[in-house]
Order: C-alpha cells, then structure tokens, then sequence
C-alpha cells in the first residue's frame, strides 16, 4: 500500500486516556450488548454508542475538543460544520461548556437531527449544497469574521483521540475480543478505535465498514491513495451519517497505520441489520439486544457480520459499533415494520 504524503502526527495512548479522563462526565460509558446473530459463528456485542446524551458516539470528540480548549478559545465560541450527529455533539458540548455554538448544515439535513441540534441551543446556518467542501468554507468564513473556534468533525487530533475512547471501553470489557466493526465516514472513529485498539493488542482485527454508494474509504485503501467522491455519488445511501466525500487526510494516516480492511455494504443489507438489531437474533427472544434502535449509519457494521462474515474470518468474538441511533421515526418505522409499534 502506498504510504500517506507528508507524515502527520498519530494520537498515542497516553492522549487517548487524557481524553477518556477529560470527557467524563459529559460523554457516557456506552455498554456492549451481547447479540446472537444467527449464522455468525462467533459471540458479538453492539457497541451502543446510540445510548450517549445525543444518540451518537460524535459527542465524545466534540467534548474533547471543546474540553481542552483555553477559556479565551472557549469564549469565543465554536462553529462546525454537519449534517447531524456531529452537530449535535458540538452543540450539547458548547453547552455544557456553556458557550455558543454555531453549526454549517445542508438545508437537506435529517429534520430529526436539525431539531435535536436547535433544541440544544445552537445557531444553525443554511447552506443548499450537500458538498462538504461548501460547508466547510462557509464555516471558515464565518470563524474568519466572528472569532470562532472550529471543531472540525474528524480531522483534528483532538476529535480522534475522544473517539477513540470508545475503543479503549471495548478493551477494558471485553480485553479478549479479536474483531472490532466500525462506520467509516470521514474516518475519525474509525481512526481513533484503531489507535487505541492497536496501541495495545496489535492482534486484534479492526475493519471499516461503509455503505457501497458511498464506498470512498474502500477505494482509498485499495488504491493506497487518498480518494474522494463527488456528492451526488455518496448522498445516494439511506446512510446520511456516512455520505462524507473523503476521509480526513489525518484520518488517512492513521487508517493506513492501524487498519486491517475496509469492506462495504449494500442498501437492502443496511436495512436488513437495521431490522435484525431492532428485533433481536431471529427465533431468540432472549437476545439482549431486541428493541435496540440503530440508524442505518450505525447498523452498517451488522450489516457487515450478517451478509459478509467470510470476508472477516477468523474471528471467535467480534465487537460492532453501533455509532449512532438518530433515525427518523417514520424511516424506523418503514424499516422495522409493525415491530415498531410496540
């Protein structure tokens, strides 16, 4: 594989712990739920990052990021730019911190995901483009006139390290597990549970995991170039947390460093994990997972053990991620039939 242009600095171990420490109190310790998923030849458990105050593992960089800031930085306020759940995780960050917060949103956004982020008190400007690269600059612009602090959505060490404490809560409970699953979009969960993962038990597999419409990180780690696609490719997956055009050029190193595979999903397996997680292995009324609400960007990791296990193999007890559960409750319930009527 090709190695990254221009090295950028990896997030250690030690970091990963200051932000674990530092976000306590604000993020939550999310549990892994045990799932029988049939025709998977080995234990899983659902990482549940849904169970987080915002429904989203984006709450643990954004509260990193905003939590290492001086008070001066802090003062002036954040702006990000998102579609949603990142959105979200600055917004409720800033206010813990008790600060203003300003997110950059396509005007297309989940209206789910838009009201959580007003209700949380932040001000949210328009824009009528999905391309994260126009979001992007009108957020630059405004922290150019205003004085804000940006809290990139994954392409800052800051943001890697407190995602990547998820990771070290799956080795503190399950320290045997040899397959970790991850949503990959922009790449910062991603990069940030491999770091801690392979930081300390480089034996164990971690693997991406993203729609195939939106299949960018594959091609970047096939190719062993950074790849990016065109908006109108990656807004075609029901999975609007990952349509993301690229991976984050820090993300990307520590992809290339960390990470053992990155394999896709197609639509109908999303919305079959989707059904799957909600209602529980099929036939096992004593899966401990039945009921769970995972978004589709969430369930693409058990859309990856349940259509894709040969590609993962050897394993004996596997980890998904589930990074998220803000799902339109009319989305859920046309995805989960009368299931969800209960």
């Amino acid at each position: 594989m090709t190695e990254p242009s221009t090295p950028l600095h990896l997030v250690s171990l030690a970091e990963l712990h200051q932000a674990q420490q530092r976000i306590q109190g604000t993020a939550v310790r999310t549990p892994l739920v045990a799932f029988a998923a049939e025709g998977v030849p080995a234990q899983v458990w659902l990482k549940d990052e849904g169970a987080q105050p915002i429904g989203s593992f984006k709450l643990r960089g954004a509260a990193n990021k905003i939590l290492s800031m001086t008070p001066e930085a802090r003062a002036a306020g954040v702006i990000t730019y998102s579609s949603g759940n990142h959105a979200q995780g600055v917004a409720y960050a800033a206010w813990v911190a008790g600060i203003k917060a300003v997110i950059v949103m396509p005007r297309n956004a989940p209206a789910v995901k838009r009201a959580a982020t007003e209700a949380l008190g932040a001000e949210i400007v328009f824009v009528e483009t999905a391309s994260s690269a126009v979001r992007k600059l009108r957020a630059e612009e405004l922290a150019a006139e205003h004085g804000y602090v940006m809290v990139p959505p994954y392409d800052d060490p800051a943001i890697i390290a407190g995602q990547g404490t998820c990771g070290l809560e799956i080795l503190e409970e399950l320290p045997d597990v040899d397959l970790v699953l991850v949503p990959v979009s922009g790449g910062g969960l991603l990069s940030g549970i491999a770091a801690a993962i392979k930081q300390q038990r480089p034996e164990v597999s971690v693997i991406g995991v993203e729609p195939e419409l939106a299949g960018d990180a594959r091609e970047s780690f096939l190719s062993g170039r950074l790849t990016e696609w065109p908006a109108e490719l990656t807004t075609r997956t029901l999975a609007d947390g990952l349509r993301t055009q690229s991976l984050g050029e820090r993300n990307w190193q520590h992809i290339h460093a960390y990470v053992d595979n990155i394999v896709t999903v197609t639509e109908d397996e999303i919305r079959a994990a989707v059904r799957a997680i909600y209602r529980g292995a099929p036939g096992r009324a004593d899966s401990d997972a039945a009921g769970l609400v995972a978004e589709p960007s969430g369930a693409v990791t058990m859309a990856a053990l349940l259509f894709h296990t040969t590609a993962l193999l050897p394993f004996r007890r596997a980890v998904a991620v589930l990074s998220g559960r803000n799902v339109e409750p009319a989305l859920l319930e046309e995805l989960v039939g009368g299931a969800a009527a209960g």
